[in-house]
């Protein structure tokens, strides 16, 4: 059959430009290599224990604040957000914990003297934030709010390191807010690196941060039964190697790595163009464990167990050291650790007293080094008896993402590095960073602006780009 658009890979950008150009009436499918959808969002059993535990990714704020998946009917399709009363805790080694609470003014009275100070910054942010959201999750372009915008890049531009020595004097919120710039997956005296804490504060403050009953796959399966009631079709267990592959369509869009779509389409590009492909940088990777526990990890604060997401990894040095060694090619002895406590509040994952606890810390890009002992020496270190309670676990390290994902390239799952050169300008420097030198080809990978996380943003840009400029559809 003969089709508008193909879509090669269903992960959220994939699955956000199907519906995307679905909408707009077209004949779409979706083309997926493993055996369901959801790239990242995917969800599997615990053999032997009746456990469900997010593979990949877990908790959305992303999604939650999407410009295009807040538009989208997903609650008709099965996607209820559970949002824990605290989002995220950073304990510290004195028993304290700084806590992410909907409330500005509720989480700068858990920063000692940097209350005020914190309150000050979020709450100005808070007021901008859905002015500024759909240019900072977009392509580089002439902002519809420019001063707006201002007031948060000056700050954005910023490394962690400089932006929390000049903003906060005491430990607790130069802590918390490096443990937030940390999702960035860079060395915290990167430019641009508070630019990840800002961000992440602020959807905290205004959607929180929320993920979905019955796990990650939930959001996916939703995504696609939304694109299958538009008419567009999905066909799994489809591994494209070459063009030859792929049916006869006048749009062609990748939600692939650029070393993906090189072993694909490599001979329909210049070579200009594929150097810069092949020059794309990409970044560290992680080692992560699911366990299975009996009851709840006995953090010494308990309010840790009132929350969503634990960052551990205590000061501002510390982290910084964690992160700056991974770059180093070392793991650190106290590796920063994201941990996630689900079903705490999602009884659908688990059963009887178990509990499913996600956790990860980055790692060398292609690391094979096992972190097991070091991760779970950190959560002792603030949760004491933490090893005795645990009953199964599972482990992947960066080659294992690798393997799971091929666009995990060595473990990398933000889809390349985002630094400041690769932040708009990814994959390749142009005008429209979707397009490529083939008319009908397109990306809509997280390789593109604005880059990694569930927020399907990526594939509604591409495929806007798409309608336009194959179609001539000016419909975004």
């Amino acid at each position: 059959m003969n089709y508008d658009a193909v879509i090669i890979g269903s992960g959220p950008n994939g699955l956000s430009a199907g519906i995307k150009m679905s909408e707009a009436g077209l004949k779409v499918l979706i083309l997926e290599a493993k055996e369901k959808t959801g790239g990242g969002m995917r969800t599997e059993e615990f053999e032997n224990y009746g456990c469900k535990y997010d593979v990949c990714s877990a908790i959305h704020p992303l999604a939650a604040s999407s410009p295009y998946f807040s538009k989208l009917p997903l609650q008709n399709f099965g996607v209820k957000w559970i949002e824990p009363p605290i989002s995220l805790a950073h304990p510290f080694d004195d028993g304290h914990a700084a806590l992410l609470h909907k409330s500005v003014f509720h989480t700068a009275q858990t920063l000692g003297i940097d209350a005020e100070n914190y309150a000050n910054l979020f709450s100005s942010l808070v007021k901008i934030w859905d002015d500024i959201k759909p240019d900072l999750l977009g392509p580089l372009k002439i902002p519809k709010q420019p001063f707006k915008l201002l007031q948060f890049g000056i700050q954005a531009l910023q490394s962690n390191s400089f932006f929390t020595d000049s903003k906060f004097r005491g430990k607790y919120a130069k802590g918390f807010f490096s443990g937030l710039s940390a999702h960035s997956i860079l060395p915290l005296d990167d430019i641009i690196t508070a630019s990840f804490g800002l961000v992440l504060g602020s959807l905290g403050h205004t959607v929180g941060w929320p993920f979905p009953e019955g796990g990650t796959e939930s959001l996916a399966k939703a995504l696609e039964k939304y694109f299958i009631s538009l008419g567009g079709e999905v066909q799994t267990n489809f591994h494209v190697k070459s063009l030859n592959d792929i049916p006869p369509a006048r749009a062609i869009l990748f939600d692939t790595v650029p070393k993906n779509i090189l072993s694909i389409a490599s001979e329909k590009f210049t070579e200009s163009y594929n150097s810069q492909l092949r020059n794309f940088k990409y970044g560290a990777g992680v080692f992560k464990i699911d366990w299975i526990i009996e009851g709840e990890i006995p953090f010494v604060n308990p309010d840790c167990n009132k929350a969503g997401v634990v960052h551990i990894g205590a000061t501002k040095e510390e982290i910084t050291e964690s992160e700056k060694l991974v770059w180093n090619g070392r793991i650190s002895e106290k590796p920063f650790v994201l941990l996630a406590q689900q079903s705490y509040f999602d009884k659908t994952r688990t059963k009887e007293n178990l509990n499913v606890i996600w956790g990860y810390c980055h790692t060398p890009n292609g690391s094979t080094e096992d972190a097991t002992e070091r991760i779970e020496n950190q959560i002792e270190r603030f949760a004491p008896g933490f090893k005795k309670q645990i009953v199964a676990k599972k482990v992947m390290n960066a080659i294992d993402f690798h393997n799971y994902n091929p666009n995990y390239i060595g473990g990398d799952i933000n889809g390349g590095m985002q630094n400041w050169r690769q932040l708009f300008t990814r994959p390749a420097i142009r005008l429209n960073p979707y397009s490529t030198p083939a008319k009908e080809i397109y990306i809509c990978s997280s390789s593109t602006p604005p880059g990694g996380g569930i927020h399907g943003m990526c594939g509604y840009h591409a495929a806007c780009a798409a309608l336009k400029n194959i179609f001539g559809m000016n419909v975004c």
